[in-house]
This record gives C-alpha cells, structure tokens and sequence, in this order.
C-alpha cells in the first residue's frame, strides 16, 4: 500500500466507497454489506481494495473466509459514520428544500386580510409542512408599501395603488359585495343594485379609499339616493356597523364571507365595484419555491 497526501486524498475518495466501507463495518460480511446496497459483493469487494489503496492502510484481515476490522478500521469509522451522517443530512434538508418542506417566510399585510383570511390560508399551507415556519404581520397599507423596499418581507400584501420603484407589484382584483342586516326586506333578491338601497342608511369607507367614487358614481348613474350616515376606515368596521343593524355598506368579499358567519346577508351587487390589492415583492430579492407555492394557493382562493 502507498500513502498519499492528505489534499489528494480529499480528491479521491468517495462517498459511494465509504458508504460500502460502513455496510460491512456495520454487518460484519461483504454479502449481507452487497444486500444492504443493493450491490453486488464483488463490487463491495472491489470499492473496499480502492479505497484501501486510495488512504493508504489496510481496513480488514481476511481470516478463513472471515473480515476482521483493523483497529485503524475502527478508529477511521468514527470519522466516516460521522461524515456520511452530515452528507445525509445535508441531502433530507436539499429534498426538503425542494419539495417546499422546510424554510422560513415573513409576511406583511393590511389588517384587511390578516385577522381571517390569510390566516386561513396559511394554516392549510403549513398543515403538512411541520419545518416551514411563517411570520405575519399586520400593518396598514401605507406602512406596509413604505417596508417593502427594506426587504425585510418576502411577501407584503396592502391595498393599491402603489408605484414605489423598488417594488414589484402583482394586481388582484376582487368584485365587492353588499352587506345588509339579518332579516332585511331585501334578503330574497339575487343581487342588489343602487336603486335597491337608495335612501337606505348606508356605511361608507372613508373619501380616500379606492371603492369610495366607484360606489359615488354607480349611484349617481341611477339616479339613486346615496344615504351615508356613516364613514369609516376598514371594511370590518362597517360590517360590525350593518351587524348592528345601522344601515347597509358595500365590502370586499374577504370581511363580508367573515361576518356572513355573524348572521350578515351577502349579495352580488351591480354595477361592479372593483377592489384592488397587491402582492408587493422586493424588486431585488429571489423569491423561494416556498413563497411561489404560498402565493399559488393564495391566488386560487
């Protein structure tokens, strides 16, 4: 046998060798090392002579038909055990990594979303994912559109419009629906439009918020009574509004399908009110497989 230095070594062994060289440590015989393989045992036999060759002292007597581990043999296992148990290791975590089983995501979103649907959601997305770990964070839209360039999130979610430069900017838009109270005289109608609820008591979201001229002008075309008694900030508010019977209100389908569950009747309305939201991502950051996976069952809801 030679002995070589210690930098060719790195380039000549392998793993294959030294899982074979574990399999007859570990069963005592080159035939049961070849069955646990999958190998034959002249190909056991052949990767042990090579890699005896290859670092350069003998790892076995061969006694009457018999392996006898050297007690360099043994010393060396150590090593390779731990080696092999690392290269394991690191190969689950790569698996994982690409069946979307394991990592880490940061999410920011509009308060909108975050106390019911978005939770949801991500419940049923790491329901089998028990090494994926998600944080979600409830901001306001405006914060949330100033955050988005710091690349502290991999995903932030605020209403639109937005045109910062350093984010890119996916659109989802949603048709809004009208929220009336339990037992209301319209509850029969498959739809409900302006003259429906003209003169109604109605609860609307502040002059600033992108569905307020939308519901301004669907009225105006009908010739209907816009009878806002009350403003408010969030959708939700208006709903718990019409939950308490104050009047009718015009909300995104996420806070109406939420408080349906209180006992609110939710109906199509027409014409359309188009409500926007984003999906904000950091113009200069890869986006995970993870991420991908999340935002497409986020989208087919």
């Amino acid at each position: 046998l030679h002995l070589i230095d210690p930098l060719e070594l790195k380039a000549t062994m392998n793993v294959r060798q030294l899982e074979c060289f574990r399999a007859v440590m570990v069963t005592g015989m080159m035939t049961r090392a070849a069955e646990f393989l999958g190998i034959t045992q002249p190909s056991v036999s052949n990767l042990i002579a090579h890699l005896e060759y290859e670092i350069g002292f003998e790892l076995f007597k061969r006694t009457k038909g018999r392996l006898i581990p050297t007690p360099e043999a043994h010393y060396f296992y150590q090593d390779v055990d731990r080696t092999l148990g690392s290269i394991e290791r690191t190969a689950h975590t790569a698996r994982q990594i690409r069946d979307r089983e394991l990592g880490n995501l940061v999410i920011a979103s509009y308060p909108g979303i975050a106390f019911d649907f978005l939770p949801k959601i991500i419940s049923e997305f790491i329901a089998d994912k028990p090494n994926v770990r998600v944080k979600l964070l409830s901001r306001s839209s405006e914060v949330v559109r100033e955050l988005v360039p710091t690349q502290q999130f991999d995903l932030a979610i605020a209403e639109l419009p937005t045109d910062h430069p350093a984010v890119h900017t996916e659109a989802l838009a949603f048709k809004c629906v009208c929220v009336l109270p339990s037992g209301h005289k319209l509850a029969r109608k498959r739809s409900i439009s302006p003259k429906d609820i003209s003169d109604e008591p109605f609860i609307s979201l502040f002059r600033e918020h992108q569905t307020y001229f939308q519901v301004a002008n669907a009225f105006a075309k009908e010739k209907a009574t816009w009878n806002v008694i009350a403003e408010t900030q969030f959708f939700a508010t208006a709903c718990s509004f019409v939950n308490y019977r104050a009047g009718v209100a015009i909300v995104d389908p996420f806070t109406a399908n939420k408080f349906q569950e209180h006992g609110l009747i939710v109906k199509p309305f027409k014409p359309a009110i188009v409500y926007q939201i984003g999906l904000l991502y950091p113009i200069d950051r890869v986006r995970s497989r993870l991420l991908e996976t999340l935002v497409s069952l986020l989208k087919a809801k």
